[in-house]
């Protein structure tokens, strides 16, 4: 591994999601109404890849270098940015760029693009000028600020450029240039074209077709040939749901497919978590292939997870659970935010002013000091054992959780024959038990991740299931839970269920 931090050098902007109902359409309009609306806010562009790579785990250093104004907008990207990653900040002429995202039901209705700043001309680093002499028209600290980001991007473990075309690359362009840390840059539409010798550029499909010279290509061989017309050593092509296309200097493109398929409805923010996934795989010695192949499987769970919209971190100044992996620091009730494994979603009542999925549910009683429970099973053709496993359960602290196994995920653990009731009708059912406060349907064969996401305090498992043997164990001690063997009921099973009625048919 490199020495030395990552350091992301870009432009910052504010997203807001406004979160809400509609339910009918304005009179006067055929538009939606947007009410019982909740805001969230967190940083965006460059400031969003420094987030997400600081709280990634692995607890690893991140120094974002960026433009940012004073104005209310910019004020709290900083607070937002506050304990989570060194900011060198540099001067913003204009107000804060911000994105307003209008959504009802995690679909996004409208986008509200306001602020025009920009990161100021001058001073630019300029070879080993420290810009000592501050040029004529610039502010006290400029040249202050343009050091100590040169000073950063020279200490860097490796840098990840996201350039959105408001200024801040461009002042430190030649910076850059000359940095031996492996560079990867997140191009742009608005930003300008990469500088030669990257370790890796990572485009999208649209944006590689902007920057290749030569329309109508395959993404293999769009790869290959930004490769060579970018002067660069690896180029990744993301290809959304279909993984990334990746071409090295002098040797063959490679097809990185996801690791499974993406159910998540909004990708916004994908390429921000892909690049800097990438960056932290360089910066640890990974080969450009091994390090797309980290990026892809990164923003793949990162879609499944519910993308920027799952990214709500606090404004309090306190560092820490601030992860799209389960330990984000969630307020309101609006949204519904996926689950932790390939093909989870969160399926949550309509609770009013109560929390809405069961990831806001947990941190909800975490906040309050009390005890989360949860449980996992198929749930197929609900009996009278389940009942009392759950109302038992549910006795045990103050809020139930319960983790069905998807249709697929049955059918892998019971054979062609299950499920009997399809999910939908199990996660209606159980969502009608007054002892259940939720329900999250998971989709691989055991509720691992979705344990690392909801941290219960309780795990609870029924009487045919001994500690030692269950597969989820260790996450529930690594989450800092314990584990309950509940007794079973006497005679009460689903498999005696389809038994009788094959029986009496």
């Amino acid at each position: 591994m490199r020495p030395g931090p990552l350091v992301v050098v870009g432009d910052t902007l504010l997203d807001v999601d406004v979160e809400g109902e509609a339910e009918r359409l304005c009179p006067d309009a055929p538009v939606p109404v947007v009410s019982r609306a909740r805001e969230h806010r967190r940083p965006g562009g460059a400031g969003l890849a420094a987030l997400l790579a600081a709280t990634a785990g692995g607890g690893a250093e991140v120094v974002l270098v960026t433009a940012a104004g004073d104005d209310e907008a910019g004020l709290c990207l900083r607070e937002l940015l506050s304990g989570r990653v060194e900011m060198v900040r540099l001067p913003l002429d204009g107000g804060t760029v911000t994105k307003t995202r209008i959504r009802a039901r995690g679909q996004t209705l409208l986008r509200l693009d306001t602020g025009d700043g920009r990161a100021p001309a001058g001073p630019r680093w300029d070879g080993d000028r420290r810009d000592a002499e501050r040029p004529r028209g610039g502010r006290p600290g400029d040249g202050r600020e343009t050091r100590r980001a040169v000073a950063a991007i020279r200490e860097a473990g490796a840098v990840l450029v996201s350039d959105y075309g408001l200024g801040t690359v461009e002042v430190l362009r030649d910076a850059l240039a000359e940095t031996s840390a492996p560079v990867i840059w997140d191009p742009h539409p608005r930003g300008r074209a990469p500088i030669p010798g990257c370790a890796l550029v990572t485009p999208s499909e649209a944006e590689a077709r902007l920057l290749c010279a030569v329309p109508s290509l395959t993404p293999e061989q769009t790869a290959r040939r930004l490769v060579r017309d970018l002067d660069v050593e690896a180029v990744a092509v993301t290809l959304g749901d279909r993984g990334a296309e990746v071409a090295r200097r002098g040797g063959r493109s490679v097809r990185v497919p996801p690791p499974f398929p993406v159910t998540g409805p909004d990708a916004c923010g994908a390429g921000d978590r892909f690049a800097g996934a990438a960056a932290l795989a360089l910066r640890a010695g990974a080969s450009p292939e091994e390090a797309v192949g980290e990026a892809v499987d990164a923003a793949t769970r990162f879609v499944r997870d519910g993308g920027a919209a799952a990214v709500r971190p606090s404004v309090s100044g306190t560092a820490g659970r601030l992860s799209v992996s389960g330990r984000l620091s969630v307020s309101g009730t609006a949204g519904r935010l996926p689950a932790a494994t390939p093909g989870d979603r969160f399926l949550a009542a309509e609770l009013d002013d109560r929390p809405r999925t069961p990831l806001e549910l947990a941190e909800a009683v975490r906040a309050a000091g009390g005890r989360l429970v949860a449980t996992g099973g198929c749930f197929d053709l609900l009996h009278a054992g389940h009942v009392s496993l759950l109302r038992r359960a549910r006795a045990l602290g103050d809020a139930l959780i319960v983790c069905v196994n998807s249709d697929d995920s049955v059918r892998g653990l019971k054979g062609p024959g299950r499920p009997v009731v399809s999910e939908e009708d199990r996660v209606e059912v159980l969502r009608a038990l007054e002892c259940v406060d939720a329900v999250v349907v998971f989709g691989e064969s055991t509720p691992t991740s979705l344990i690392e996401t909801l941290r219960p305090d309780v795990w609870v498992k029924g009487g045919d299931y001994a500690e030692a043997g269950l597969p989820e164990a260790e996450a529930v001690r690594r989450a800092g839970g314990e584990i309950v063997i509940l007794p079973l009921v006497p005679g009460q099973s689903t498999t005696n269920l389809i038994a009788a009625a094959r029986a009496a048919l």
